[in-house]
C-alpha cells in the first residue's frame, strides 16, 4: 500500500471573515466554525481560541490533539467510521495542514486530563507547544453523563479538524513525503535479505473513558488484528481516552506516529517494515491472555524477525506488556518495548508494574512522577482549577500567582509511550 502525504506548512492561524489557507496563514471564520460545532445539542456553548508557540499561554483541561488533513485522491477520507463512511484508507495522497493542529478544552470530562504551556518549563516537554494551535472550547449542558460529554467533545475537535482539513483540498502541496509497504509475498521478494520486523500498537481500551477506536470501533470490542501502517495516517485510530496526560496517545499521536515513521525511514535499508499489530489493553486477566496469545500467534504467522512493543497507560497495561513481550520472545522473535516509567518522586521504586526476564531490551521515556514547576502565564484557555484534582496534580498544586507544582505526568504528551520526547535505550 502506498501513501503520499502532501504538506502544506502552517506559519500561523488568524480569525477572518473567510476560512481559507493563504501564504502559509490558516484564517478561521469564528462564526461559521462555531455554527457548525453548536449543531451538538449537549454543547452548551463553544468559543475558538488561538495559542502560538512561545505565547504566554496555557492550556487546560486538554482533551483531545488532532491534526488537519483531507485525501484528495485514494479511498475513503481521514477519520474513516467516525466522520466519514467506513472504508478502508491508507493509499493514495492525503493533505496535512502541518505546522498547526485543533485542541480541544473545556469543562473537564475526566480527572485524567492534561495542560499544554506554549512557553516556559512546560514548553519543553510537551511537542505541542511547537504548533500553532486552534483552541475549541466545549462548555456542556448540565447534567450530562461522562460518556455523552465524551463524545461530544471528540466530535468537536475531529469535526474541526475535518473543516480546516477541507481547506487544503484543492492546495498544490510544497512538499510531498511518500510511505510505501509490500504484501508479504512481495516483501520476501524484493527485500529477501532484510530482517522482517512488525509494530506491536497497544491501544487503550481499559473501561469507561479509556478508549481507542478503529474505523470507528472501541478497540476494547476487538481482537488483536493488523493493519498496514499508512493506514494510521490517514486517521483509521482515532483517540477517545481520558488516560493520564503524559501516557494519553491523542489522535495527532497516532496520525503522526513516530515509531511508524522511524521503521519507515529504515524500510528497505536496514529492515523490512511488515505491518502493524494492533491490540488491546483490558482489565480482566482473561482478555489479557487472549489479546496477548493473539499478538505473539501473528506475529509469529507473520514470520517476523524481531517487533517493537509500545504501550499506552501505565499500571494496569505494565501486565498487557509484558504478557505480550515474554509471549513474542517465547515464539524466537527479538522483541523491544517502549514505556515511560512510574518510580516515585526520588526515582527509587519499581519503574514497572509487572517485569519478565525476556524484557532485556527497554526504550523509557522517562519518569512521569518527576516534579515540576510551571510558571504563571499571562492568559489560561480552559478552566485552570483542574491543576489540583488531574492525574499528577494534588490539592495545592496550584498556587495563587498561576504557578503550579506537579508531577510531569500532566504534561500532554510528555513521557509518551510513542517516543515525541527524548527517549533512551537502557
Amino acid at each position: 500500500m502506498k501513501l503520499e502525504l502532501g504538506y502544506i506548512h502552517i506559519e500561523d492561524i488568524q480569525f477572518g471573515a473567510e476560512s481559507k489557507v493563504e501564504n502559509g496563514i490558516l484564517y478561521v471564520n469564528k462564526a461559521e466554525l462555531i455554527s457548525l460545532l453548536m449543531e451538538d445539542e449537549n454543547l452548551k456553548s463553544v468559543s475558538l481560541d488561538i495559542a502560538r508557540p512561545g505565547e504566554s499561554i496555557r492550556i487546560a483541561p486538554v482533551k483531545d490533539v488532532i491534526e488537519p488533513r483531507v485525501k484528495v485522491s485514494g479511498n475513503g477520507n481521514v477519520f474513516p467510521g467516525m466522520i466519514s463512511k467506513v472504508e478502508t484508507v491508507g493509499s493514495g495522497r492525503t493533505n496535512v495542514l502541518k505546522g498547526s493542529a485543533v485542541v480541544t478544552t473545556g469543562k473537564i470530562v475526566g480527572f485524567q486530563e492534561g495542560i499544554i504551556d506554549m512557553t516556559g518549563v512546560g514548553a519543553e516537554y510537551t511537542p505541542f507547544s511547537k504548533l500553532n494551535n486552534l483552541v475549541v472550547v466545549c462548555e456542556p449542558i448540565e447534567g450530562i453523563k461522562q460518556h455523552a460529554h465524551e463524545k461530544s467533545v471528540r466530535f468537536a475537535g475531529l469535526k474541526t479538524a475535518t473543516y480546516l482539513g477541507e481547506l487544503a483540498r484543492e492546495i498544490v502541496a510544497e512538499e510531498v513525503e511518500t510511505f510505501e509497504t509490500y504484501n508479504l509475498k512481495e516483501g520476501i521478494e524484493k527485500l529477501p535479505n532484510l530482517p522482517r520486523v512488525a509494530y506491536v500498537l497497544m491501544l487503550q481500551s481499559q473501561g469507561l473513558l479509556h478508549d481507542t477506536y478503529v474505523y470507528g470501533v472501541d478497540m476494547k470490542q476487538s481482537l488483536t488484528t493488523i493493519l498496514n501502517p499508512t493506514e494510521i495516517m490517514d486517521g483509521a485510530i482515532l483517540s477517545g481516552n481520558c488516560v493520564s496526560a503524559c501516557d494519553k496517545n491523542t489522535t495527532y499521536h497516532h496520525l503522526n506516529n513516530p515509531v511508524v515513521e522511524e521503521l519507515f525511514k529504515k524500510h528497505g535499508k536496514e529492515l523490512n517494515f511488515t505491518c502493524v499489530i494492533i491490540t488491546n489493553e483490558n482489565v480482566y486477566l482473561a482478555d489479557k491472555e487472549r489479546s496477548s496469545d493473539w499478538t505473539a500467534k501473528l506475529a509469529e504467522l507473520l514470520g517476523v524477525d524481531g517487533v517493537i512493543i509500545s504501550q499506552e497507560g501505565f499500571g494496569n497495561p505494565d501486565t498487557d506488556l509484558i504478557m505480550n513481550c515474554k509471549k513474542i520472545s517465547a515464539k524466537g522473535i527479538k522483541t523491544v518495548i517502549i514505556t515511560d516509567e512510574y518510580a516515585g518522586r526520588d526515582g527509587a521504586s519499581q519503574s514497572l508494574a509487572d517485569a519478565d526476564a525476556s524484557a532485556d531490551a527497554v526504550v523509557t521515556g522517562g519518569n512521569a512522577n518527576q516534579v515540576i514547576e510551571l510558571g504563571p502565564m499571562d492568559r489560561v484557555i480552559g478552566h485552570i482549577e483542574i491543576a489540583d484534582i488531574i492525574a499528577g496534580g494534588f490539592d495545592g498544586s496550584l498556587h495563587a500567582d498561576g504557578s503550579i507544582t506537579a508531577e510531569l505526568q500532566v504534561i500532554t504528551g510528555a513521557t509518551n509511550e510513542l517516543g515525541f520526547n527524548k527517549l533512551s535505550a537502557r
